[in-house]
């Protein structure tokens, strides 16, 4: 998609709440954002990033997710999240993503999206669900 150039960026900042983590060790003070949120907030940001970008109709999907939680960030704290294009490949947008919390560096990867006519793509799940019948 040569719409969207190289170094493309968006940022989003959060604020970490108690839904935002993990209560299954069950003890309220060791309560941090949780790695399936981390990596949610960092797939919005990089659809923020290209949204704009892509022609009325079309949209992207998650394809891959290669993250590493760096550190623990406990309820209350802010934390920024960044997602730069860093390739692009026909349909294929590769980002470089990381989240800061107001101590240090907590999360940081690649996550690639794919680029989708959206109802191309509601057709051809209606389709695979169908036959699934």
């Amino acid at each position: 998609m040569d719409t969207i150039p190289l170094g493309t960026t968006a940022s989003r900042g959060i604020l970490v709440t108690p839904e935002d983590t993990a209560n299954f060790i069950g003890v309220e003070n060791v309560r941090v954002l949780s790695t399936p949120h981390m990596i949610g907030y960092m797939e919005l940001t990089a659809r923020d990033a290209i949204k704009p970008l892509l022609p009325e109709g079309w949209d992207c999907v998650g394809t891959i997710v290669d993250i590493k939680h760096l550190a623990a960030t406990p309820i209350g704290m802010s934390v920024t999240i960044t997602a730069r294009v860093t390739a692009v490949d026909g349909n294929r947008v590769t980002f470089h993503v990381e989240a800061h919390d107001e101590k240090e560096k907590i999360g940081e990867g690649v996550h690639e999206r794919f680029i989708i006519d959206v109802n191309r793509f509601a057709t051809r799940l209606a389709m695979k669900k169908e036959s699934a019948q």
